[in-house]
């Protein structure tokens, strides 16, 4: 059963801030894998706080649009959108999205990410722009991406202990 897309409520904070956490602890093992344990401790040295914070800050913040999809009475995911400087056409930006690892690989992140490029659109935005990392940990979410017909544009960040 699909979840119901509603608006962000001021009762869902911490509930969003939570099951966020539990959904990217993955991509910040992958991580630590892919920079070394000395690199990853430099850029995250508690990660669970400073992702607690940017979901708060990201939750809170006026320019934002914010959604969460509830199943059985609760928050299992949510996406957040705002507008994007990308140089051309309006562009409108999923900032940050996450889904509870027990509601994953149900649609439920499709469903949050179309629900967020659906009011792009009616909006009036040209160009729905999305990004992710290119470890193994951000795979699941690449692969979404490109299945809801977004065009990937590879880069590449280098780190190096100084």
């Amino acid at each position: 059963m699909q979840p119901t897309i509603r608006p962000l409520a001021d009762g869902d904070l911490e509930a969003v801030v939570a099951l966020s956490l539990a959904a990217w602890a993955p991509v910040f093992a992958s991580l630590e894998g892919e920079l070394g344990a000395e690199i990853f401790r430099l850029l995250y040295p508690d990660w669970r706080a400073a992702q607690a914070a940017a979901v708060e800050a990201v939750c809170t913040a006026p320019e934002h649009t914010v959604w969460v999809a509830v199943a059985d009475g609760r928050p299992v995911g949510f996406v957040a959108v705002g507008e994007v400087d990308e140089g051309g056409p309006r562009a409108g930006e999923v900032v940050m999205v996450a889904v509870d690892p027990a509601a994953q690989r149900a649609g439920t992140g499709a469903a949050l990410v179309g629900h967020a490029v659906a009011h792009l659109r009616a909006a009036g935005f040209e160009l729905a722009v999305i990004a992710t990392g290119g470890d193994p940990g951000h795979a699941p979410a690449r692969a979404l991406y490109e299945h809801l017909a977004f065009r990937p544009l590879r880069q590449v960040r280098y780190y190096r202990r100084l």
